[in-house]
């Protein structure tokens, strides 16, 4: 039997971004961390948004091609976020992703704080991990 959390399988290091923060500035954080995407927050890191790579290809684009202004990511990120809680059924998730929901997810406390991030690959790690035991019987 498979017992776990979110909390065990999500990452705590993710790109921490704001909504004044300027598009270039936050694309640099997503790189540093390999991310798809991450949370937007607040000061007080409750959940804004959402940024992904793909907004910021749009602003790229804008401002290598077209010389336009430079959007901040308030300007560009995504407001209907979903996210989940750190004591969700890691199968559970697993089960919303194999569907047309995200494939990265921001995880909150009950407050909305960002606690951190899973994604699909966060949980096939994990998956990994509880199968090893039974590769090696």
């Amino acid at each position: 039997m498979i017992t776990a959390s979110i909390a065990n399988c999500m990452s705590r290091d993710f790109a921490r971004i704001h909504p004044d923060m300027p598009v270039v500035k936050a694309v640099a954080k997503l790189l540093r961390h390999e991310l798809l995407g991450g949370p937007v927050t607040d000061t007080d890191g409750r959940l804004l948004g959402w940024l992904s790579e793909q907004e910021c290809l749009k602003v790229a684009i804008q401002v290598a091609y077209y010389n336009q202004r430079v959007a901040t990511v308030g300007d560009i990120m995504r407001r209907d976020v979903l996210s989940v809680r750190a004591e969700m059924d890691p199968m559970e998730l697993v089960q919303q992703m194999l569907g047309d929901k995200p494939k990265n997810y921001p995880v909150v406390d009950a407050d909305g704080r960002v606690l951190g991030v899973i994604s699909r690959r966060h949980l096939l790690q994990q998956l990994d991990r509880w199968l090893l035991p039974a590769r090696c019987a």
